[in-house]
């Protein structure tokens, strides 16, 4: 067991200078410096001894450190070649972490898994994503419908609220239903910005998402679905209707718009945001058989 963590500011400083390392602001590299937050990370995504790991930037090895002591196995997804050297001197007490340079959007997860994990391993993705393209990471690792049990992942706190809302509030959008169409989705941390280095202009959340066995709806074609839902939300201050009718305009009449709103028990003169996805299931099953018939 290290005498000090990694996740103190004085090692931290001690790193950086020892290999020069400067934060790149385009890989939106923050680490963490508070070690109380990283095992409430690792508890809230229940991590045991028994557990698989997948972090995505694991930067210096500060989560990826608290991973190896609570997790059976760890592998982390580094992109930032500058970090290696570094991480295989943080880690160098931990013999269950693999470190693989590569990019986790154009990786193949899944056999990684195969390759790393037991067979019917429990798995966990746990990691501390940069803002700038969190949205990207998790829409391909659940849409990927890959074999883990939960993501828990440090965000944007306004994004995690938006990908945990729910109908009939100001975060309630797209990617809420996108993200839940996958996975039950909550947020079971906020975190100060002070325990980052360096500090980001943002407060940051700690999102749990919990994948989903089958989709909470049944829908006929899952691209369609979400073309109309987002084309629902496209004006928020529109009503359904109108942003209907504008998604549609090539393919169907005003008035066939209506009929179909009209079946799928919606009032067209609703906003996108009041709509639960049982209902957006609904409409867009009944506006896609529609479409098909032509």
């Amino acid at each position: 067991m290290p005498k000090k963590y990694i996740a103190t500011p004085s090692r931290t400083k001690e790193l950086l200078n020892k290999y020069g390392f400067a934060f790149k602001k385009s890989l939106g590299q923050n680490f963490l410096i508070d070690v109380n937050v990283l095992e409430n990370i690792i508890h809230q995504a229940g991590i045991t001894k028994e557990t698989g790991a997948i972090e995505i930037g694991p930067g210096m090895g500060a989560l990826t450190e608290q991973l190896a002591i609570h997790a059976d196995r760890v592998v982390a997804f580094e992109i930032d070649q500058r970090l290696l050297p570094i991480l295989e001197e943080t880690l160098a007490d931990y013999d269950n972490v693999e470190v693989i340079l590569e990019d986790i959007l154009k990786a193949d997860v899944e056999e990684v898994i195969k390759t790393h994990f037991g067979e019917d391993q429990e798995i966990h993705v746990v990691a501390n994503l940069p803002y700038y393209i969190t949205t990207p990471i998790l829409m391909k690792l659940v849409r990927d419908r890959l074999p883990v049990t939960s993501l828990t992942v440090m965000i944007q706190k306004e994004v995690a609220e938006r990908m945990a809302a729910v109908p009939n509030t100001k975060s309630y959008g797209s990617l809420s239903i996108a993200v839940q169409y996958y996975t039950e989705a909550r947020v079971v941390l906020n975190v100060p910005k002070q325990v980052f280095m360096p500090q980001p202009n943002v407060d940051s959340s700690v999102l749990k998402l919990v994948m989903r066995k089958e989709p909470p709806v049944q829908v006929d074609n899952e691209d369609f679905f979400f073309e109309l839902i987002q084309a629902s939300f496209a004006q928020r201050r529109k009503t359904l209707r109108n942003n209907l009718n504008r998604f549609l305009q090539e393919k169907l009449e005003k008035h066939q718009v209506e009929i179909l709103l009209e079946e799928a028990s919606i009032d067209g003169g609703r906003r996108g945001e009041t709509l639960t996805i049982e209902e957006f299931a609904a409409l867009a099953n009944k506006v896609y058989r529609e479409l098909s018939k032509s």
